[in-house]
C-alpha cells in the first residue's frame, strides 16, 4: 500500500495538463528498455542485448511500474510475463518508438551531404527563370540535394524562417533585423510599364515624376515591390494613386495592357504584347536582391552548400 500511495502522489501532482507532461519526461527515457525486457521476458538476456547492466535494467523496471502506479510485469525469478496492464501498453510503446525512430531517420536523411534537404523561399517574380536557374546550376555539383520550395512575398517568407520552415529566402528589399543574417545578391532595374496606346509609348526613357497623374496598379501592402514603389513615387515627389492591389506581378502587367493603370516592375520572363517598358533615368529605380537566414542557427551540410553557391553568385544572380 505504501508503494500504491507513493505512486499516486507522483503522478497527480499538479494540474492534468500538468501530469500529462511531468508523465511524457518521466517515462521516456525508460520506453526502450521497457520494449526490451518485454520481448525477451528475461531481465539477464534483455540486459545484455542493449549492453547495460542488468541491475540498472531492473531498476529502470522498478522505477517505470512505480511511476504508472501499474505493475507491467509478473516476476518468476528471472523471467517476467507481461501482464494484461504490460501487454497493453507495449503496443503503445512500440509505436512511440517506431516514430522516434522514424523521425530520427528523417532528420538524418535532410542532412546527408550528397542527398539532404534544402527548404529555399523566393520571390513570386523570381520563380520563371532565376529560381530555376539557379538550381539547375548547383544540382550540376550537387545532383542529390532535394528542395522544398516555397514561393511568396517577402514578409512572409521572413515568417517562415523565423517558425523553422525555411533556410534561406532570396527576397528584396534585404531584411534588416538583429534576428537575421542578410546579405545583398544582385540589384535588380525597376521599368515603367505603360500600356502600348499610352500618351508615353512612344518614350524609352522617363522620369518618374512624368507619370505623378497616372493611376497606378501595384501589389499589396505588406509586399516588398510595394514599399519600393511607394518610396520612388514619395522620393520623385508624389504618392502614387493606386486603381488595384494585386499579388503577382504579371497580373498587373495584363490590367496595365487592359489600360488600368501604369506600374513599376522588374523585367519580364517574356515580352508581354500591350505593353511597353520605360527605363526610368530619375530617382534610381532598382531593387536589393538578397539571401537571408536565421542569425545563429546552425547548418546542415546541404543548406551549407547551397548558401555558399548563392554566395558566390553575388552580382550574378539575375543574369
Amino acid at each position: 500500500m505504501v508503494h500504491d500511495h507513493s505512486s499516486e502522489a507522483r503522478l497527480s501532482r499538479g494540474s492534468y495538463e500538468g501530469y500529462e507532461e511531468d508523465t511524457a519526461l518521466l517515462l521516456a527515457p525508460r520506453l526502450a528498455y521497457f520494449v526490451g525486457v518485454a520481448r525477451h521476458e528475461h531481465v539477464t538476456r534483455a540486459a545484455q542485448e542493449m549492453g547495460v547492466p542488468q541491475s540498472t535494467l531492473s531498476r529502470a523496471m522498478v522505477r517505470l511500474e512505480q511511476d504508472l502506479g501499474v505493475a507491467l510485469f509478473a516476476r518468476k525469478g528471472r523471467t517476467v510475463a507481461l501482464t494484461p496492464a504490460g501487454r497493453a501498453f507495449l503496443t503503445s510503446a512500440e509505436r512511440a518508438l517506431s516514430e522516434i525512430e522514424r523521425a530520427a531517420e528523417a532528420v538524418r536523411a535532410d542532412a546527408d551531404p550528397r542527398a539532404g534537404k534544402v527548404a529555399f523561399g523566393f520571390l513570386h517574380t523570381m520563380g520563371s527563370e532565376t529560381v530555376p536557374g539557379l538550381i539547375r546550376a548547383f544540382r550540376a555539383d550537387h545532383p542529390g540535394i532535394r528542395f522544398t520550395l516555397v514561393q511568396n512575398y517577402g514578409e512572409a517568407m521572413i515568417e517562415r524562417l523565423r517558425a523553422g520552415e525555411l533556410d534561406l529566402c532570396l527576397t528584396s528589399p534585404v531584411p534588416d533585423a538583429p534576428d537575421l543574417v542578410a546579405r545583398r545578391l544582385d540589384e535588380q532595374r525597376l521599368r515603367l510599364v505603360v500600356p502600348d496606346d499610352h500618351r508615353l509609348a512612344a518614350r524609352r526613357r522617363v522620369r518618374l515624376a512624368e507619370a505623378a497623374d497616372e493611376a497606378f496598379v501595384t501589389l499589396e501592402p505588406g509586399y516588398g515591390l510595394r514599399r519600393i514603389t511607394d518610396a520612388l513615387c514619395a522620393e520623385a515627389g508624389f504618392t502614387p494613386r493606386v486603381a488595384f492591389e494585386g499579388e503577382e506581378a504579371e497580373t498587373l502587367r495584363g490590367l496595365v495592357a487592359a489600360g488600368l493603370g501604369v506600374a513599376l516592375l522588374p523585367p519580364p520572363a517574356v515580352a508581354r504584347p500591350g505593353v511597353v517598358e520605360l527605363t526610368v533615368t530619375a530617382p534610381r529605380a532598382v531593387r536589393e536582391i538578397g539571401l537571408a537566414w536565421l542569425d545563429g542557427h546552425p547548418d546542415t551540410p546541404p543548406v551549407a552548400a547551397f548558401k555558399r553557391f548563392l554566395l558566390s553568385r553575388r552580382g550574378n544572380v539575375l543574369a
